[in-house]
């Protein structure tokens, strides 16, 4: 049995105040459970239906419906610094996604396309929501997100004998990135819908890119959703 106190602490996690405060979240469903006992995260408590009963159960779930599994996992420490930046891999770089379902989206995309590293601007949306965690679908045991300020990050220019990152962005001015030339690796950057990317942000992209409609000047939807924009251009990347 659950006590009142132990339902409240596993409660409270559905604000950020309190994860960041504990340094935990919660993973609801019994794939993303199976997915954080996997992944070498510390499982602070594991929690099933069968064991504490249903009604238990919808008390600590943050979901309308409550899965039959839920587990309370410890946060990985944040890294002291931004990975640094190769040529050889790509990283994919995230200015002001506010949209929890969107950046679970992007976290699996990521994961698929061997995307290891994830920069996010510091006004994204956090990654241990849980309507983030439950859209990465597992993902965000693979994806490391580290929040930064990405202008300071990549604005830095590369020290003496390396090659310069290259850093792409997606723009309704940029070159087709399906006639474009794109490297292994570098950093590519992706604004949010309603404002694109930042001025600030803007000012560090070395290549702009475009996805453009068909037929190519055909009038259609104004843009494209930034997850979907994001599997596209990573789908090119990979493909070359």
């Amino acid at each position: 049995m659950l006590s009142k106190n132990e339902i409240k602490d596993i409660r409270a996690l559905g604000q950020k105040k309190f994860r960041d405060e504990r340094g935990l979240f919660v993973v609801e469903g019994e794939k993303l459970v199976e997915e954080a006992l996997r992944s070498g995260f510390e499982i602070v408590g594991l929690y099933r239906t069968e064991d504490i009963g249903a009604e238990a159960m919808s008390r600590i779930s943050q979901l309308t419906h409550p899965s039959p599994a839920l587990a309370v996992v410890r946060q990985p420490a944040p890294a002291m610094a931004a990975p640094t930046l190769s040529p050889d891999e790509l990283v994919l770089a995230l200015d002001g996604i506010r949209d929890p379902g969107n950046l679970g989206t992007i976290l699996r995309i990521a994961d698929w396309f061997g995307i290891r590293q994830v920069l996010a601007s510091e006004d994204t949306v956090e990654v241990f929501n849980p309507k983030v965690v439950q859209a990465t679908m597992g993902a965000i045991f693979g994806v490391r997100v580290h929040y930064c300020r990405l202008a300071r990050v990549l604005g830095c220019p590369a020290g003496p004998g390396m090659t310069a990152v290259p850093v792409y962005g997606t723009f309704l001015e940029g070159d087709n990135i399906y006639e474009a030339d794109l490297t292994r690796g570098g950093v590519l950057l992706m604004g949010s819908e309603a404002n694109g990317i930042s001025p600030e942000v803007a000012a560090t992209v070395t290549r702009k890119l475009f996805i453009p409609p068909f037929p190519t000047g055909a009038h259609t939807s104004e843009s494209l959703n930034v997850a979907v924009a994001t599997a596209i251009a990573c789908s090119e990347f990979r493909r070359r």
